[in-house]
């Protein structure tokens, strides 16, 4: 079956940085787009981030650029979010999403949560 599994979400200062994973299986990886989701307390489920099938190609909310980074390693079925310089407005849940062939895939939602 279809699966994305989501890890790495926890508790983090501010300032401070997570790497999200998610490993995806039961589809061909590597010809879906990735991208990652956050949905906020009150708030809309809004893109972070996302990147082409091969990799060649990434894009960013600006709420984020210069601060996280999208990458993909095909061979291992995985898809990262590095967050660095998190702030307080970081906390949501972050979702990872695979797009491709007329599928849509999602995964369960992984929590972050910025505090001091």
């Amino acid at each position: 079956q279809v699966q994305l599994v989501e890890s790495g979400g926890g508790l983090v200062q501010p300032g401070g940085s997570l790497r999200l994973s998610c490993a995806a299986s039961g589809f061909t990886f590597s010809r879906y787009a990735m991208s990652w989701y956050r949905q906020a307390p009150g708030k809309e489920r809004e893109l972070v981030a996302s990147v082409t099938s091969a990799g060649t190609m990434r894009n960013y909310a600006d709420s984020v650029k210069g601060r996280f980074t999208i990458s993909r390693d095909n061979a291992k079925n995985t898809v990262y979010l590095q967050m660095n310089s998190l702030k307080f407005e970081d906390t949501a849940v972050y979702y990872c999403k695979g797009m491709g062939a007329g599928q849509v895939y999602w995964g369960q939602g992984t929590q972050v949560t910025v505090s001091s």
